[in-house]
């Protein structure tokens, strides 16, 4: 298999990001918890949201990431589809290329639940 331009995102890494910033890195967290949760969008809302903006910025692990978060949160693959085209849309060709990413999340997340 050909190696990827992106590398698989370990413990490791997270830890090594966690000892170069701890401070930093405590934050993100504390408001990347606040920003999904709950309030006058649900987090489900908020999931899908991410996906779509994460196929305008082309980002592979905000794609699977929020891709199996808002499954979780109970969105349906007709709703991460539909997000995925308002992305389309604002951004065309681009996120067109890069709904493969969140199709193959769904399929891998299909394939746990087994």
């Amino acid at each position: 298999m050909p190696e990827s331009m992106y590398p698989l995102p370990t413990k490791e890494f997270a830890n090594r990001r966690r000892e170069l910033a701890p401070a930093t890195q405590a934050a993100f967290e504390t408001f990347s918890r606040t920003v999904f949760a709950d309030g006058a969008l649900p987090a489900k809302t908020k999931q899908l949201i991410a996906v779509a903006v994460a196929h305008v910025t082309q980002c592979p692990y905000c794609i699977r990431g929020h891709t199996k978060n808002a499954l979780r949160h109970g969105a349906t693959r007709e709703e991460i589809m539909e997000a995925i085209w308002v992305a389309a849309e604002m951004r065309a060709g681009g996120s067109y290329a890069h709904s493969f990413l969140a199709l193959d999340a769904m399929e891998e997340a299909a394939g746990q639940s087994s």
